[in-house]
């Protein structure tokens, strides 16, 4: 049976995208979190202090509670302009058509 998607609720496609992209982002805090503390400790020309590593340490902590509200807020913008665009074109072509069983 073929179907068209003619219209999307671009407040809905916003929530699921924002929430979809804050659970995404918990996939990359963690490799970012060992890229921070690996580079808090490497050596540098200036040589490695305690305060340098903190610091890193501490950005890599701060990028991880940031991320998921960043990526999630971005998400939901990106997702609800997404719908608004999509709507407008499906009014000019006719929407996306698919099959189903």
């Amino acid at each position: 049976m073929t179907k068209k998607l003619k219209r999307i609720a671009p407040l809905q496609l916003g929530i699921v995208a924002g929430v979809f992209y804050a659970l995404f982002s918990l996939i990359i805090v963690p490799i970012f979190i060992l890229i921070a503390i690996a580079g808090a400790f490497a050596p540098h020309a200036e040589g490695t202090g305690a305060m340098q590593a903190g610091i890193g340490i501490g950005m890599g902590l701060f990028f991880a509670v940031l991320a998921p509200i960043m990526y999630g807020a971005m998400g939901f913008i990106i997702g609800a302009l997404a719908g608004l665009v999509y709507n407008l074109v499906a009014g000019w072509t006719g929407g996306i058509e698919f099959v189903t069983e």
